[in-house]
C-alpha cells in the first residue's frame, strides 16, 4: 500500500517516457532544454536499457550504397533524402550534446565490400552521388579497389570496395553513459526495473501503470507520455505497425597486426563489422532467416552465429587466426519503409519507435521531434 506522502509527492510528473535508450533519453533531455522546470520521468523495464541502444556496433551511418539503392526501391527519392537529413541532424545534435571526445566519435568514413551478386550496383554510384550531393556537399561514394589487398580481404569474394566518405564510428557504451549523466544533470529522473504494463489516457492526463513485486500496482500520472521502447512498443500499443528484428553480434580476441581500421558494410548493410581495440566486432545476419529473427527474444541463433564465424574465416580474416570472446544480440524494429513512427497514438500518448536500425544516427533528432509533440 502507498502512503499519503507517496501519493502526494512521488507519483505526479509533467512528462513520462517509457524506455531509457537513445530515443528515450534524448527526448527527456530535449524536454528539459525546452522546459527546465518540468518534472520528467524515464521508466526502464530492465536494469540496463533493453533493445539495441547498448548492443549495437557503434556505427554513425548515413547508409551504404546498396542499402540506399534498396531504400530507393521502396521509398520516393525525396523521402530517402529526408531520412538522410534526419540522420545527419541527429548525429550533429548528439555530437553537440556529448562531444566527440567523450564518446570517441571519429568520422573517417566507411567501406562497403561488394560481392559478385552486387557488382551491378557499381553502375549506380554516379547517380546516387548526384542525388546526395546537394545534401552532403561532396561525393558520397568512391570506388577504392586498390585497398582490397591491403585490408587482407578474400579477393575471390570481394570484387570491389566502395568508400563512403561521410560516415563515422563511436563508442556505444561511452555514448550511453554520457546520455544518462546528461539527463540526470538536467534533472531528469530515471527509474530502472520498472516495467510499464499499460497506459490509460484519461484525456486530462495519462495513468502509467507499473506492477510491483508484491502484486500491487503503482499508477504514475503525467500530462503526456512518450513511448520510446522501439521493438517492444507492441506491448503498450498492440496495433502499431512494426516488426522486431534481432541482430546477432560477436567479438574476437585482439588480433595482432590487424590490417584494417574503421567500419565496414556487406550485403545491403545486413552484415557489418569494425575494428574495436584491436579486435573485430562482426554482426548482422537477420536476412539469413527473417522469420526466426523477427523476435524480441535475446537468445543466440546458433546457425547465424556460425555463418558470422564462417564469413570471418573466409572473407574478412582469411590470413588470421582468431577466437570468439563475446557474443550478444540486440533487438531492432523495422517496417515496410525505413521511416520511424513518430505520431500521436492517442490524445496524450505519443510514439517514437521503429528506428530501422538507425537509432544511433536518428535517435537525437527523433527525441527532439517527440519533445515538440509532447509540449504542443
Amino acid at each position: 500500500m502507498l502512503s499519503y506522502w507517496e501519493k502526494q509527492s512521488l507519483l505526479q510528473y509533467d512528462y513520462i517516457i517509457a524506455g531509457s535508450g537513445i530515443v528515450g533519453l534524448s527526448t527527456a533531455v530535449s524536454l528539459k532544454e525546452k522546459l527546465p522546470a518540468a518534472h520528467v520521468l524515464v521508466l526502464e523495464k530492465d536494469v540496463l536499457p533493453t533493445g539495441a541502444s547498448t548492443k549495437n556496433a557503434g556505427f554513425a551511418c548515413i547508409g551504404s550504397l546498396t542499402e540506399l539503392l534498396s531504400d530507393l526501391q521502396t521509398m520516393p527519392a525525396e523521402e530517402v533524402i529526408a531520412l538522410l537529413q534526419m540522420r545527419r541532424n541527429g548525429l550533429q545534435l548528439l555530437r553537440k550534446r556529448i562531444g566527440d571526445e567523450y564518446m570517441e566519435y571519429r568520422e573517417n568514413g566507411s567501406h562497403e565490400l561488394i560481392g559478385a551478386q552486387e557488382e551491378h550496383t557499381l553502375t549506380e554510384i554516379d547517380r546516387v552521388n548526384a542525388l546526395l550531393r546537394p545534401l552532403l556537399g561532396g561525393e558520397a561514394f568512391t570506388l577504392v579497389n586498390h585497398k582490397i589487398a591491403g585490408f587482407g580481404f578474400n579477393n575471390q569474394y570481394v570484387k570491389a570496395l566502395i568508400s563512403n566518405n561521410y560516415e563515422g564510428e563511436l563508442h556505444t557504451g561511452r555514448m550511453m553513459r554520457c546520455l544518462i549523466d546528461l539527463a540526470i544533470a538536467k534533472g531528469v529522473e530515471v527509474k530502472t526495473g520498472c516495467t510499464v504494463s499499460r497506459l490509460e489516457d484519461l484525456q486530462t492526463g495519462v495513468r502509467v501503470v507499473v506492477p510491483r513485486s508484491n502484486g500491487e500496482e503503482i499508477g504514475f500520472m503525467a500530462r503526456r507520455v512518450a513511448v520510446c521502447t522501439n521493438a517492444f512498443a507492441r506491448e503498450l500499443m498492440p496495433d502499431i505497425d512494426l516488426q522486431p528484428g534481432r541482430g546477432q553480434v560477436l567479438l574476437t580476441n585482439v588480433i595482432p597486426d590487424l590490417p584494417f581500421r574503421g567500419v565496414f558494410h556487406m550485403e545491403e548493410g545486413y552484415f557489418y563489422f569494425r575494428e574495436l581495440d584491436g579486435r573485430v566486432l562482426f554482426g548482422g545476419g537477420r536476412n539469413l532467416d527473417f522469420e526466426k529473427e523477427a523476435t524480441t527474444s535475446f537468445d543466440l541463433n546458433q546457425e547465424i552465429q556460425q555463418q558470422l564465424e564462417n564469413r570471418l574465416h573466409d572473407i574478412i580474416l582469411p590470413k588470421h587466426s582468431f577466437m570468439i570472446t563475446d557474443r550478444w544480440t540486440g533487438i531492432m524494429a523495422f517496417g515496410k519503409t525505413r521511416q520511424p513512427v513518430i505520431r500521436f497514438y492517442t490524445r496524450n500518448i505519443i510514439s517514437g519507435v521503429r528506428m530501422g536500425g538507425m537509432g544511433v544516427a536518428i535517435g537525437s533528432a527523433v527525441g527532439e521531434q517527440l519533445s515538440s509533440l509532447l509540449t504542443e
